[in-house]
């Protein structure tokens, strides 16, 4: 026996079809199927025959029965034909017509439209030696020895588009040291360079991505210039552009990594380059209907560009605003560029070995890598009146000593030699005196003390402090009660 609805629901829903809701709608609303509404629609007709497709006798054609948007067809092909999305058509409907219909009515019939007109695709052609296509996706799990936790690397994959033979690898970071590196390992296992390496837009290659302009990365750029290819991002929201390195990509990824755990990055490169020997380039490709390295070695590989002579030197760029102490900061450590410089922007490039700094168009500074937290300063970079850093201190301290005296500069320039860095508070010690002593007695205690080779301020002060006090004479050399100077430094040491 079949089921019947019950009174207010019948009710119900009728009042909803009279509102122009959807079956759709009203099922996901009242719990009721869509057939059982349609039932009880006073606007459809249970004798109309559905429309049949030629040639396809057996199946009829799906046509929202009951939509109030079926009157309207021509009018929603007619906007399809110009582009327009189905919330455009659906706004410009109730606009001109004043329907009580629902927007999802709109995108049921306009979804339905365009399945029955397929739009024919494009072939994208590849010669041989024309194109490789580059992409990364995410390998298996792999112990990372430096942290000891399993860890998923990413797996470089480069694909000949001609002959669909390729290379991967596994690295830890998609940055643009490993990225080229890479690169070179696989031109060197081809035994030649594509004329054209295409990318998805890659971080390590495109400085900013745009679809009519984008951003080569100028050391990547520089690469391609290298080893003779152009970069070539694929443009966003095509994917046909890049299909070939996608498709390889799950290749890859289903029939060698799935399942796969390795103890090591090394372990998993043995195994995508062994997997790669007996499984991949042995395969009959799908689509080229041949032995795809039988393929590579016949068709494409005379046609690959020769590697150069030597490596690409990497190295890398950037730009950088000059400190106010005429610095640049290039991996934590401090270079010198011409003083007048001092706020402006200026770019960098380095490497293992250089720092190069330009500006205006020129190069303006050459310097050799510094470690960490380091300072490499030109005297020519500084301005006349005030040399470098330490330099200009310690300069500053010997023209007071001077105004002082002979004496006191000598113990100053005495007291540097003899213990270097921890000499400058010393003499600023020593300086300090000179708010409470005259001048006189403080040459004299510097001489003193220089003539032992006593470089200590409580000497000095011990000295000038007795001196003071009638203790001493400072024209006498010798005396009962003078004590040798030696019994002063005893004393601070106690």
């Amino acid at each position: 026996m079949g089921n019947y609805l019950k009174m207010i629901d019948v009710q119900r829903i009728k009042a909803l079809l009279d509102l122009g809701w959807s079956y759709r709608r009203i099922q996901k609303e009242t719990g009721v199927h869509r057939e059982t509404i349609a039932r009880y629609d006073s606007r459809r007709d249970p004798n109309a025959a559905a429309v049949v497709p030629a040639g396809n006798s057996s199946k009829p054609a799906k046509v929202p029965t009951g939509s109030l948007v079926e009157p309207y067809r021509k009018e929603i092909e007619a906007a399809m034909a110009k582009g327009l999305t189905a919330q455009r058509i659906w706004q410009d409907l109730r606009e001109d017509y004043g329907t009580g219909f629902s927007y999802y009515s709109v995108k049921r019939l306009v979804h339905e439209l365009k399945k029955r007109r397929p739009e024919v695709a494009d072939v994208m052609e590849h010669p041989p030696g024309k194109e490789a296509q580059v992409d990364f996706f995410e390998g298996p799990p792999t112990l990372d020895p430096s942290t000891g936790k399993w860890r998923r690397p990413w797996i470089f994959r480069m694909t000949l588009s001609c002959s669909r033979h390729g290379y991967e690898e596994a690295i830890w970071t998609q940055d643009r040291h490993h990225f080229i590196r890479a690169h070179e390992h696989a031109f060197e296992e081809f035994s030649g360079v594509p004329e054209v390496v295409r990318h998805d837009n890659l971080k390590a290659a495109v400085v900013k991505a745009c679809l009519y302009d984008p951003d080569i990365s100028e050391v990547y750029a520089a690469f391609g210039r290298h080893y003779g290819f152009v970069p070539l991002p694929c443009r966003p929201r095509h994917p046909q552009e890049d299909g070939i390195a996608e498709r390889s990509g799950g290749y890859v990824k289903s029939n060698a990594l799935k399942g796969k755990r390795f103890n090591s990055l090394d372990e998993l490169n043995d195994y995508l380059a062994r997997w790669n020997r007996t499984i991949a380039r042995l395969r009959i490709h799908g689509t080229t209907r041949k032995q795809v390295y039988t393929h590579f070695l016949e068709v494409e590989k005379p046609q690959l560009k020769p590697l150069p002579s030597e490596r690409f030197a990497l190295f890398e760029i950037g730009t950088r605003t000059v400190h106010p102490d005429g610095h640049v900061q290039v991996e934590d450590a401090f270079y010198s560029v011409p003083y007048i410089l001092v706020g402006e922007e200026v770019k960098v490039q380095w490497d293992e070995h250089l720092v190069r700094v330009y500006a205006r168009g020129r190069s303006v500074a050459v310097h050799s890598r510094k470690p960490t937290g380091a300072f490499a300063t030109r005297p020519e970079h500084r301005p006349a009146h005030k040399p470098a850093r330490e330099e200009a201190y310690v300069a500053g301290l010997l023209s007071r000593a001077e105004l002082i005296g002979p004496n006191a500069l000598q113990w100053a320039k005495t007291a540097c030699d003899e213990r270097g860095v921890r000499a400058y508070r010393l003499i600023q010690g020593m300086l300090s005196l000179a708010r409470t002593y005259p001048r006189e007695r403080i040459e004299w205690a510097c001489r003193l003390t220089l003539e032992k080779r006593l470089f200590r301020y409580k000497i000095l002060h011990r000295l000038l402090e007795r001196e003071k006090a009638g203790m001493i004479s400072p024209l006498v050399q010798s005396h009962e009660i003078i004590r040798e100077l030696w019994e002063y430094a005893e004393e601070v040491k106690l």
